[in-house]
């Protein structure tokens, strides 16, 4: 991938950690993601251009939502630039507003698993509400607070905590790529699991 794209999609991914997310009256701050370059990342949904990857070579900051394994829902931020189809998947976050919510969406858990509410990519969605309905939506768009229903990403943080990077989870092509960053030694953070399909790692 040429270096400048494949920073930008890093860069973007970085930015997207301890922002938050509202999805129809659930606020997460978003604590794990994992950065995917479009045309030039075999791991990539846009690595081949279908319609359910067309929605990832339009305008940056669009939200890309599909379904995983026909069971949940997955979310998505479109980076651009648009011949390229870069994305960040966000895997993980802290439900830090609606929790009584999202823990109605997640099946009633109690307030002392709130770890758990939005730990890994389906609960993160789940939580939120998205739906393949969402698909599409302006993240940056203004709304009227007192009116807005949808989803949209909070302003970005002054400061952040350190960013840990490592390889994606459950690819099983450009496997040993680092490019899943997470907070430091935030509860939220999934675990890593590595896809059995994936080529052994290099032996150091």
């Amino acid at each position: 991938m040429p270096p400048r794209h494949q920073a930008d999609v890093v860069r973007r991914a970085r930015a997207l950690l301890d922002r938050t997310i509202t999805g129809h009256g659930v606020t997460v701050r978003i604590t794990e993601v994992e950065a995917y370059g479009g045309v030039e990342d075999p791991a990539s949904h846009a690595f081949t251009r279908t319609p359910r990857s067309e929605i990832m070579y339009g305008p940056a900051y669009r939200l890309y939502v599909y379904r995983s394994y026909g069971i949940h829902f997955c979310a998505n931020v479109v980076t651009g630039p648009t011949e390229i189809g870069a994305a960040v998947l966000l895997r993980a976050g802290e439900v830090v507003e609606g929790h009584e919510l999202a823990r109605f969406r997640r099946g009633e858990t109690p307030p002392e698993r709130d770890v758990n509410l939005a730990r890994g990519p389906g609960n993160l969605a789940q939580a939120l509400g998205i739906t393949l309905d969402d698909l599409g939506t302006d993240l940056l768009a203004a709304h009227d607070d007192g009116d807005f229903t949808g989803v949209r990403l909070g302003p970005e943080p002054r400061t952040r905590k350190r960013t840990i990077a490592g390889p994606r989870v459950g690819v099983s092509k450009a496997a040993d790529v680092p490019w899943r960053f997470w907070l430091e030694g935030d509860p939220t953070v999934s675990a890593y699991k590595r896809s059995p399909r994936a080529p052994r790692p290099p032996q150091s």
